[in-house]
Parts: structure tokens; sequence; C-alpha cells
């Protein structure tokens, strides 16, 4: 008996039935959640482990197993209700909804938000106790959040200025993170029951589902850039990233990946929608770039205590006086190569443009080196298009190293960044072996199997 007979000896029933166990443990794990803010039962970092352990054995689980209709509902019915279990609890992992809540309701009193810090004294009159005291910064710093981002705020606040409301509407987003990334599996090929690798990521459940990140409408955005990229819809293309771009303003370093050469619809629509979205708020003139020259300050941009491999290299004899613009100089020489990549893709069929699309995505997040979990979360739809172990490696390293007591920046991070980046290294290595000898070693990957079975 080989080993592939004993793989794939399950049915759709028995996956289903250990989906469920699964779905169970990882809806335990993300209630338990909010205990571990106030009570420790098992420890913080601990309920993290055991949240990817059970998403991962999860994800293998579909990966390896014949599924049917019923798997897909499953997971997405788990997904949701992992999500609304942090709901009514207060985010304890971040502050910055207080900051989404306040921008739109501001603006429902029709005052433009990059006008005022929310601190401001013309803006007494809206200081009640429910959401001021909470929001970051608040004594100094205007929103720092782009024009379709404060859109959404306005949406998210239209009945009520609530974090309840404002989380609800991150789901709804993460919906159509779902929706797009199912089409895409089922376009190439794939099983819509594979998109288990962000539904269930621990990642998503906590950031989105307890904390409400505005990452979760950048990522919906994404993906519905990817989405129509596929289908060779340059309008939809444009309109999508030139979406992502203002609500994050980093996704605008896919454009190379998703633009076919001469064609200037794409392009023409990315255009559009920043110029339109900036119109919109234009009233306060050049304050509606907010406070993104500040915050980029505040998190050591500037003198180069960002980057982790900046501070690594300061520690090899003969690197120590090495400066912020000679790193920068490293990271343009990185991202030449891929971006020349990105242009020969450009005008090949099919997913080709996917894979220098996630290069540079990993790539501008290994040289940043985020300091918050939430950045590396529009990383994991690249993850589901492209199951590879270096990069589910690297994201889920900095997931857990960030549970725990070193994500604090200095001495701890960098230590937590070493065994990230330590891990990742190992994993590529591992990787490019396996890529290099598993046909002369006949070890084909599981669910490609699986897929083709399901196909017929």
């Amino acid at each position: 008996m080989s080993w592939r007979s004993l793989l794939y000896r399950g049915s759709p029933g028995s996956t289903n039935v250990v989906l469920v166990l699964l779905g169970l443990a990882l809806l335990f794990l993300s209630r338990h959640l909010a205990v571990e803010f106030d009570t420790f039962v098992i420890g913080y970092s601990e309920t993290s482990t055991c949240a990817l352990a059970v998403s991962l054995a999860a994800g293998l689980v579909v990966w390896t197993q014949p599924t049917d209709r019923r798997s897909f509902w499953i997971i997405v019915g788990t997904a949701l209700l992992c999500r609304l279990a942090l709901l009514t609890p207060e985010p304890h992992l971040s502050s910055d909804i207080y900051r989404y809540v306040w921008d739109g309701y501001v603006q429902h009193h029709g005052i433009n938000p990059y006008r005022y810090f929310p601190g401001n004294e013309h803006l007494r009159w809206l200081q009640e106790d429910d959401i001021f005291p909470y929001i970051n910064r608040r004594d100094y710093a205007p929103t720092i959040y782009p024009p379709v981002a404060q859109m959404l705020f306005w949406i998210a606040t239209w009945f009520s200025p609530t974090l309840t409301l404002m989380k609800l509407t991150m789901y709804a987003l993460e919906g159509v993170t779902v929706f797009a990334l199912a089409n895409m599996l089922e376009q190439m090929g794939r099983r819509r029951e594979e998109v288990i690798l962000y539904a269930w990521s621990p990642l998503c459940i906590w950031e989105f589902g307890s904390s409400g990140h505005l990452d979760a409408a950048l990522i919906a955005a994404v993906c519905l850039a990817l989405l129509f990229r596929l289908r060779d819809r340059p309008w939809l293309t444009g309109f999508a990233l030139g979406a992502a771009v203002m609500i994050k303003f980093y996704p605008l370093l896919l454009f190379p990946a998703l633009w076919k050469r001469r064609d200037w619809r794409m392009p023409a629509a990315v255009v559009s929608v920043i110029v339109a979205g900036y119109a919109v708020y234009s009233s306060v003139g050049m304050k509606v770039f907010g406070f993104a020259g500040g915050y980029a300050a505040e998190e050591g941009m500037d003198s180069g205590t960002r980057y982790f491999l900046l501070e690594a290299a300061r520690h090899v004899p003969g690197f120590r006086g090495l400066g912020t613009p000679a790193f920068l100089a490293f990271c343009a020489a990185v991202f030449l190569p891929l971006m020349l990549w990105c242009w020969r893709a450009s005008q090949m069929p099919g997913t080709a443009f996917l894979r220098p699309a996630a290069a540079l995505a990993f790539a501008l997040m290994l040289l940043f080196s985020p300091h918050y979990p939430w950045y590396v979360a529009w990383l994991l739809p690249f993850l589901v298009l492209l199951p590879e172990l270096p990069g589910i490696v690297y994201v889920y390293s900095v997931f857990y190293w960030l549970t725990t007591q070193y994500a604090e920046p200095g001495p701890k991070m960098f230590h937590a960044n070493s065994w990230t980046y330590g891990a990742s290294a190992v994993a590529l290595l591992l990787w490019l072996l396996w890529r290099k000898y598993r046909g002369s070693l006949h070890l084909p990957l599981p669910w490609r199997a699986v897929t083709s079975e399901a196909a017929r």
C-alpha cells in the first residue's frame, strides 16, 4: 500500500466531520481570546499557538482529502461564527477602530476628517465618552487614512457611530475577499475550499474579528483587483487597485504586476480613483494627506530603526554606521529585478501575473519589517492562491511572535524578528530543495491530485 493510498482513503463525509470538530476547537479558541486579556487561563501566546495549529491542521485536511459542497459552507459558517464570537467584546489588540468610528462620526456632522485632530477645541462638542477617550494620538495627530477609507468609515457609521457596526462592515468586506478568492480558485482549476487558509486564519480572526482593522477592506479591494486581472477586465482591475491604494497606500506596489503593457485603461482607472478621492476632501488643501509624514517619523522609517535588515546589518563589523539612504538604495536594487519580472509577465496569459505580484508584496513586508501583525494579513490571499512553505512560515511567524512578550519595539522585537527571518530562510531552503528533487523522489503535491480527482 502506497503513502498516496493512505492519504486519500477518506471520503467527503469524513472530511466534513473532521472540519466540524476542528471548527469547534477554533471557535472555542476565538471566544477564549477575549478571556485571555483579563484572565490568563492558558496564556495569550499559548492561545495563539493552539489557534494556529488548528487552522493549519484544517488547511492540511482540505489540501489532502476529498471535499463536497457542504465542506465549503462548513468553512464559511465557522469563519463567520469565529468572528461573531469577538463582535461585542472590546478590541484589546489595538485601538485603531476608535479612530475609524471617530472619522465617520465627524463626517456625519459635516466636518472634513482631515481638518482637525480629535482633541481640537473646535470639536469639543463632539468629544463624548464612548469613542473619544480611546482614540490613539487624539491630542496631536489628524487622521492618516486616505479618502476611500474615509468613505467606508462614513458608510459604516451611517446608522450609529459604534464599534459593532464598524466591525460588521469589516466582516462584510471579508465576505467579499472570500467570494473573490473562491472564484479565482475555481477559475484556476482548484477547489474553492482552499480558501480556508484565509477564512480560518487566526491572524484574520483576531485582527479583523476582534480589532476590526481596516486591512480587511484593503484585502477585499486587492482580491477584487486580482480577480478582475485574471478575467482580463482592465477597467475594473484599475478601479479595484485604485480603491486599495486609497485605503492604504502600499498596494500601489502591485501596479506593475497587474498592468498589461500598452493598455491605458487600467492606469487611467487607478488615476481616476485617486484624483476623485482626494477631490472629495480637497477643501482642506494639503492637509488632505493627514498624518502620513508624522507617522513615518514615529515608526522609525526616517532613522531606520523600523527596518530589521538594516538593524541586523548594523550588528556586523564594518556596517555599524550604515545609514537609511544606503538601505533604501538596497531596497531599490531588490525591487528592480522584480519590476523587470512584472514587465515580462504582463504579456503572458492566465495566472502568470500572480507570482510577480506575490513577490512584490512579500518583498515589501520583508524589507519593511512591520511591527504590527495586521500589516502582513494582506499576504494571506497570495498564500491561498500560491500555497508555499516560505510564505506560510513568514506570515505565521510574524503572527506568533507578535503575540508574545517580544512584541515590543527595541531589543525584544529584534530578537523576535531574528527568529522570524531565520525560520523563513530555512523554509525557503527546504522549499527550493523540494522543488529540485521532488521529481526524482516521486513526491507530487498531494492537493494537486485531490483537485484533479474532484474535477473529474
